[in-house]
């Protein structure tokens, strides 16, 4: 089937990653619909203002009626709604688990019986754990060490639980993402260590042996492409890690510090938290020929010309930038 005949239903597409997602996605060919509540905000789309190619649906993805609407006519699904990182969960453990986990099945029964034809599923490298080995692979069991983590565990084997010859599933665990999107995230490592640099002029490192693996956005973004694209015999029932570099939080400092165009000093102080994750991405490049094209020093370019250009003012104090902050301005309305 080609592009243009598929429409992709991205939940949580007016995210971080799904506001850099659609736009490449309606570039590529596809019509795009994007569900998402939109507590960041709804104008992240400024390149798609008008386009009949693309829809934002304003809704909850707990709402079976905004779900079943928004899923007709769709052929592919890319799930990446949820609330995302750990203390962000935390603030509400029971909303966090309604979101992420008591949603998903029932919105696997709604896109397959809406006739979708492929589901991709964000799940999350933290699933792993902390592993000793050095090459972290989709062979290795999941040992989540967090709720947010578990319940991404939890979803994956009821995702291919509903696999057929007509709904065909796949599961990518990305690294930790970078660089600059519309709806900009300064709450996740290569990112805050570039706004403090950039705006600031300190790189704090906390221990610094630590391995973080992380993901150029662009590359994030190719990724779901590539799986989209590839035949379905390659991509059915597949578990993908997808990861650039494995870098010590250290070695991101030095890589940030590189990269910024401003006098910078780099601080190094202990921590209690020596958490070190490692993920191997082989196998997509195995079986796809899929390898990330940009790295973190390309992100951290990308965020030096989004601060001089004036696209994120008040990087420090504007809750749209940080998952937790908003999340609790959200509860505090509720509550």
């Amino acid at each position: 089937m080609s592009t243009e005949n598929r429409t992709v239903l991205v939940t949580g597409g007016a995210g971080y990653v799904g506001a850099v997602l659609a736009p490449q996605l309606v570039e590529a060919g596809f019509s795009v619909r994007a569900l998402d509540t939109c507590w960041y905000g709804e104008d992240v789309f400024p390149t798609l203002a008008g386009d009949p190619r693309f829809q934002l649906i304003v809704g909850d993805i707990r709402d079976s009626e905004v779900v079943t609407r928004a899923l007709d006519g769709c052929t592919d699904v890319i799930h990446l709604a949820c609330i995302s990182n750990d203390p962000s969960y935390d603030l509400d453990p029971g909303l966090g688990e309604s979101i992420n986990f008591s949603s998903f099945e029932p919105l696997v029964q709604a896109a397959q019986s809406a006739g979708v034809s492929r589901f991709v599923y964000a799940s999350s490298s933290s699933v792993y754990g902390v592993k000793e080995e050095e090459r972290v692979t989709e062979d290795l069991a999941p040992e989540p060490l967090t709720d947010y983590s578990r319940f991404k565990a939890m979803c994956e084997p009821i995702l291919f639980s509903y696999s057929s010859d007509s709904f065909v599933t796949t599961v990518i665990r990305p690294a930790t993402v970078c660089g600059y999107s519309p709806r900009q995230r300064l709450d996740v490592v290569v990112n805050i260590l570039a706004n403090h640099a950039f705006n600031r002029g300190v790189i704090r490192v906390f221990g610094g042996e630590q391995y973080r693996p992380n993901l150029h956005i662009d590359d994030m973004c190719d990724a779901y492409l590539a799986v989209l694209n590839a035949p379905a015999t390659l991509v059915q029932r597949e578990v993908f890690n997808v990861g650039g570099v494995n870098h010590t939080v250290r070695d991101l400092a030095q890589l940030v510090q590189d990269n910024i165009p401003v006098d910078t000093r780099i601080e190094v102080e202990t921590t209690d938290d020596n958490r070190s994750y490692r993920i191997s991405s082989d196998h997509i490049q195995e079986v796809l020929g899929f390898t990330p094209k940009k790295g973190v020093p390309d992100a951290v370019r990308d965020l030096v010309g989004a601060f001089e250009a004036g696209l994120l003012p008040g990087s420090f104090d504007d809750s749209r930038y940080y998952n937790i902050k908003r999340m609790n301005e959200l509860l505090n309305e509720v509550g």
